[in-house]
């Protein structure tokens, strides 16, 4: 194969190469190759480059087709989302100027996808003649994800390909699509088989050998049609109104795709542009952004090298069956590596192991999981009593009551017992990672492995770095985050870490809120409205009362004396009242029925509380509620960046996001921080440090900050 030309693309404020395309001929077929590493991204240069390919080979009497497609291993997987919001260079030729050519060239395109077609590449694909892919291709439209919506004609052209139920699905959920389900909706033509430049190619020659007419998907009505459009678009959006709380693109997505029933394509486009840049403007929408890389820095740690060495992780041991302790072996099967799952009695263990077999005979149930994959996933869990069968594990994650004399005996034994390089975790959630390293001879290989509850669901995994964990240790925790599908964000040790840390400060205040005024269901209504899954106190009654109450009394003998506490949850628990558990909370509940209920005794108790201390009720402003709870987590956030207990504020976003249900379209408490104005925050903390004391004071890191103008985004 000669390769006749190349077209490259120099910015002229840069002036290096953003982007390639390359052009060659092969039997009378042009074969254009989009070839810009890593992901062949739809950066500024590459359509101009495919545009001046298609102008070439429309020009060459020799050429009778072309097959666009993608170098290495993807065709296009999407556009370059660092290029959002940013202007373009004078001249630049964008997406936009692509789909037209390509759909206007006199002779057969036909899309050859392996790796990915997303979001713009698969609206390049729905712009040309005919798709085909290898049978491992996947598609998508995953822009919702981002806070944004097909801007290159998806949510015109794919209704028209495949219906409007299908393209919403599509559209909406942002998921990836097999080639086998493309082929079956009919976004691809054909799946060609693994060879994609001969199959393709093959393809290609027969649809110029049969003739075939062009499909400009533009130009095709017949999937509009609704019966009563109206009333149809309606219900979907009435079904999006709790799937989808709080987010602005999916609703966007329904209006663009009503806009491609009720209108011609032209208007129907220009539609999907204005309300792709009310997206891309929205705070929203940088918020998830902001997100997205975020995630991808997460991994990066300054001291610890790309190469550092990564122990194999074959066999792995947890000490401890109950809810975490399970919650945590599912995710080893789940990963398809062997574990341990060690109690001290074989009733404890039995009664450990029938729950993560009820957990995935659930999944079964619900059609997410086959009962082959069960019975699999359940072969890798072993049961054991005793320490004894842990000689053999590379990694061992203790998950027993939080009790620093118990991780004591636990760390002591392991200690003993597992081989040399094998790595002691604790699944601790504020206990001092560097003093349980303490009772090992091998501190180097421990560290904190601190799952959420529950384990196998929750993304988040906070890797608590101990004093002397070694940088193998942690770059295996860290591959271990991605191998059991986690989210691994590194942090240091101090009392809760970063995530229960800030915790505390959110309960504090929302404690002190019910003492001066505010009821647990104005405060809950408040932050749910926010965006957040609930409230803090419907949060608590999930969780259980019973457990912040003993982190409570175990504390008591080294609070301050000066330092403001609130009773009232102690009160309740002293009542036998530990949340859903027991049927009452701060919320009663009826059996069988999570939803918190409003109590009259709850109020009279916070109502009592109120006048045993001394203070005046008052009406309090859901404004107020707001500044009181979020406020004070993204003070101590600032603390927390000040002492390097996380490496940057995206961190503490993605904990939060990940592990608290912080709502991902406000960016996490530091990024939304941000949009507020870290002066406006530090002005608030001032006011209410007045009225509250020292609880209030600013952290000298949000008072530099804020004097200097800059935000946590700047650091």
């Amino acid at each position: 194969m000669e390769v006749k030309s190349a077209f490259s693309y120099f910015s002229a404020t840069q002036e290096v190469e953003m982007s390639m395309v390359e052009y060659s001929t092969q039997d009378g077929i042009g074969i254009i190759s989009v070839n810009n590493p890593p992901v062949n991204a739809l950066s500024i240069g590459v359509p101009q480059g495919i545009i001046e390919s298609l102008e070439k080979g429309n020009a060459d009497p020799e050429v009778k087709a072309f097959v666009l497609m993608g170098a290495g291993s993807t065709f296009i997987a999407g556009a370059d989302i660092r290029e959002f919001g940013k202007p373009k260079p004078p001249g630049a030729l964008t997406l936009h100027d692509l789909l037209p050519k390509l759909e206007a060239s006199k002779k057969p395109v036909i899309a050859a996808v392996h790796g990915t077609a997303l979001g713009g590449g698969l609206e390049v694909t729905l712009a040309c003649h005919f798709r085909v892919s290898v049978p491992s291709a996947k598609f998508g439209l995953p822009e919702v994800k981002l806070g944004l919506l097909p801007g290159g004609g998806g949510t015109q052209r794919l209704p028209r390909l495949i219906g409007v139920e299908n393209a919403l699905d599509i559209m909406i959920s942002g998921d990836h699509i097999p080639a086998q389900k493309a082929e079956k909706l009919g976004i691809v033509d054909e799946v060609i088989g693994d060879d994609l430049l001969g199959g393709s190619l093959d393809f290609a020659k027969k649809v110029i050998e049969e003739g075939r007419s062009l499909r400009v998907i533009s130009e095709m009505n017949a999937s509009l049609k609704a019966d009563n459009p109206t009333e149809f678009f309606d219900g979907v959006r009435k079904g999006l109104a709790k799937k989808a709380r709080g987010f602005l693109s999916p609703f966007l997505i329904v209006d663009c795709v009503e806009a491609a029933v009720k209108l011609p394509f032209p208007e129907g486009s220009a539609r999907e542009r204005e309300l792709f840049m009310q997206c891309v403007q929205s705070p929203q929408s940088k918020a998830l952004r902001h997100v997205f890389f975020a995630e991808r820095q997460a991994s990066k740690i300054p001291d610890v090298p790309k190469d550092t060495p990564v122990k194999p992780i074959k066999l792995a041991g947890v000490v401890g069956a109950g809810t975490m302790g399970g919650g945590i072996a599912m995710n080893f099967a789940n990963a398809g590596i062997p574990v341990l799952l060690v109690e001290k009695s074989a009733e404890f263990l039995e009664k450990g192991i029938g729950t993560i077999e009820k957990n995935y005979a659930n999944t079964v149930k619900k059609g997410r999981l086959s009962q082959p994959e069960m019975d699999k996933r359940m072969g890798l869990i072993r049961g054991t009593v005793g320490y004894d069968d842990l000689k053999d594990v590379d990694i061992v994650i203790e998950a027993v009551f939080e009790d620093m004399d118990v991780k004591k005996e636990v760390f002591g034994t392991l200690d003993r017992i597992c081989k040399p390089g094998a790595i002691l975790a604790t699944n601790t959630s504020t206990l001092d990672v560097n003093k349980i390293a303490s009772f090992t001879s091998r501190p180097e290989s421990v560290i904190g492995l601190h799952f959420f509850s529950p384990a196998n669901v929750m993304r988040l995994l906070e890797i608590v770095r101990g004093e002397h964990s070694s940088k193998e240790t942690i770059a295996t925790s860290m591959q271990l985050a991605r191998t059991l599908k986690k989210l691994g964000v590194l942090v240091g040790v101090c009392d809760g870490f970063v995530g229960n840390r800030m915790l505390a400060q959110y309960g504090r205040e929302a404690s002190f809120l019910l003492e001066e005024g505010a009821l647990p269901q104005q405060v809950d209504r408040v932050l749910y409205e926010f965006g957040l899954p609930m409230g803090p106190f419907t949060m608590s009654d999930m969780a259980g009362l019973d457990i912040g109450w003993a982190i409570r009394k175990r504390r008591a003998g080294i609070r301050p004396k000066d330092e403001r506490y609130s009773p009232i949850a102690d009160k309740i628990c002293e009542m036998g009242r530990f949340g859903q558990k027991t049927g009452a909370g701060y919320y009663r509940y009826e059996k069988g029925d999570r939803t918190p209920i409003p109590d009259p005794e709850i109020e009279s108790l916070i109502i009592k509380t109120s006048e045993e201390l001394g203070i005046e009720r008052r009406d309090i402003s859901d404004q107020e509620i707001l500044e009181r709870c979020i406020y004070p987590l993204i003070n101590e956030g600032a603390k927390i960046l000040e002492e390097g207990i996380a490496l940057r504020a995206s961190d503490i976003d993605l904990v939060y996001i990940n592990g608290y249900g912080f709502p991902v379209y406000r960016g996490g408490p530091m990024f939304y921080a941000d949009q507020v104005g870290l002066k406006n925050i530090y002005e608030s903390m001032l006011r209410y440090e007045e009225v509250h004391g020292k609880n209030w004071t600013p952290a000298p890191l949000l008072k530099r900050l804020a004097e200097e103008g800059k935000g946590f985004g700047d650091l």
